[in-house]
């Protein structure tokens, strides 16, 4: 009996997979701090930046001391939740996460860019990548909804992604072909904030987390 023939390996593509209907597919990967750094590292900048307002030490002097363990941890919280608690967000902002942010849908991508105090991104162009053979999102109303106009909305979309690649091979450049991209088409980004951003961004837009289905708040 012969052997089943061995498939030969995909090529790597920064196009996110599709990982079918009943999947959302997105990830969120923190990239940057490790843990070590946040012990290590975190608590003595916050903590800095708070006794700094309140004392004549250098901030480099408090730092040092901070990180050598030379000031008592409990009298170091107690005041980094004073000043917190007060309204002083300013001290929490020295603080930074770095996200790497997959297969998400440009709606969503939409909502989070329009939030850029406190936070930088990212994101993979739609002009210098190209989307051959794209995955797009389905939203679970559509998914679990009538079937008929789900099978419009599937051929909608790829009829949307078809005429994108006939427009490529027709020479037409990629900045162009885009605009016949739906809001369901997935895409990557890196996404950088402080720790108040990230604190307060349940209670704005970019919580509207639109990958198919709504988690937190809306605009």
């Amino acid at each position: 009996m012969a052997a089943e023939p061995i498939p030969a390996p995909r090529p790597k593509t920064g196009i996110p997979k599709n990982p079918g209907r009943r999947e959302l597919g997105m990830t969120a990967t923190l990239l940057f701090p490790n843990r070590e750094i946040v012990e290590q590292f975190y608590v003595p900048i916050i903590y800095t930046a708070c006794r700094t307002c309140y004392s004549e030490m250098p901030p480099e002097e408090i730092f040092r001391k901070s990180v050598d363990g030379e000031f008592d941890p409990a009298k170091m919280q107690k005041l980094i939740a004073s000043v917190i608690e007060s309204g002083h967000g300013s001290t929490i902002e020295h603080i930074v996460f770095t996200f790497g942010i997959t297969g998400v849908s440009r709606t969503l991508s939409h909502q989070l860019v329009r939030h850029r105090a406190g936070v930088a991104f990212d994101q993979q162009s739609q002009r210098y990548v190209r989307f051959k053979g794209a995955a797009t999102m389905l939203p679970h109303s559509i998914a679990e909804g009538d079937e008929a106009l789900r099978e419009r909305y599937e051929d909608q979309v790829s009829g949307a992604l078809e005429l994108y690649g006939e427009m490529l091979e027709a020479g037409l450049p990629g900045e162009d072909a885009r605009f016949v991209f739906p809001n369901a088409t997935r895409t990557n980004l890196v996404m950088t904030a402080n720790l108040r951003a990230l604190s307060t961004c349940p209670g704005c837009g970019c919580a509207r987390w639109r990958s198919g289905r709504s988690v937190g708040s809306s605009s």
